[in-house]
C-alpha cells in the first residue's frame, strides 16, 4: 500500500486539522505523562518541575486538532538537538534543528504524514526555505521512512549511552 498515496487521495474531512497552541503548563504535563510502548518507549519523558520548565522556556510549541485536544509538539534549534551528538560534530553547520514528538495514541494509524506535513509548513512560514535538520534514533525506521518520503536524507551518526542516533537533513548541500 503507498502510504503518501493514500493520505494524499484522503478527502479533507479526514485528515487530520491541526493548528498552533502556546506550550502551557497543563500541556507540558500532559506530553509529560505519555508513555509509548516498547521500542518507542525510548521517548517516555519524567513528569519533573525541570521537565516542565525546559518545554516552556525553550522553542516548544504544542499541536492541536480542531477539537483543541493534543496531537503533539515540535520544537526548534538546540531543543532539538542531543546534547551529545555536539562532540560528534553532528550540529557544526547553521541549520534550523527540528524536533518533534506525537501522542502516542495516534502512533501507527497513519497520521505522521499529516503531522510532519503540518510541521515543515509552519517552520517554512517562520524560516522561509532555510535547510533543515532532524535528529532520530536509528531504531525508529517507521520516522525514518517518513522523513525521507519528505526529502531527508542521513547524515551523520553517532552513539549515546542509551540509543544510536542519526542526522537527518533537507536543504543543505553534503
Amino acid at each position: 500500500m503507498n502510504y503518501v498515496k493514500d493520505l494524499r487521495n484522503m478527502t479533507e474531512e479526514k485528515k487530520m486539522k491541526l493548528e498552533i497552541k502556546s506550550m502551557d503548563e497543563e500541556i507540558a504535563r500532559q506530553i509529560l505523562s505519555w508513555r509509548y510502548d516498547s521500542p518507542y518507549n525510548f521517548y517516555n519523558n519524567e513528569n519533573t518541575p525541570e521537565q516542565i520548565r525546559d518545554l516552556l522556556e525553550n522553542d516548544y510549541s504544542a499541536i492541536v486538532d480542531r477539537n483543541g485536544e493534543l496531537v503533539g509538539f515540535f520544537c526548534v534549534g538546540s531543543s532539538a538537538q542531543v546534547p551529545v551528538g555536539v562532540k560528534f560534530g553532528a550540529y557544526n553547520e547553521d541549520l534550523v534543528d527540528i524536533g518533534l514528538g506525537m501522542a502516542p495514541v495516534l502512533i501507527g494509524q497513519r497520521n505522521g504524514f499529516n503531522f510532519f506535513a503540518f510541521i515543515l509548513e509552519t517552520i517554512k512560514e517562520i524560516y522561509g526555505s532555510a535547510p533543515l535538520r532532524l535528529t532520530v534514533a536509528t531504531f525508529n525506521q517507521r520516522a525514518i521512512r517518513l522523513y525521507e518520503k519528505f526529502g531527508f536524507v542521513k547524515g551523520i551518526m553517532f552513539t549515546t549511552d542509551s540509543a544510536e542516533f542519526v542526522t537527518m537533513r533537507k536543504g543543505a548541500e553534503k
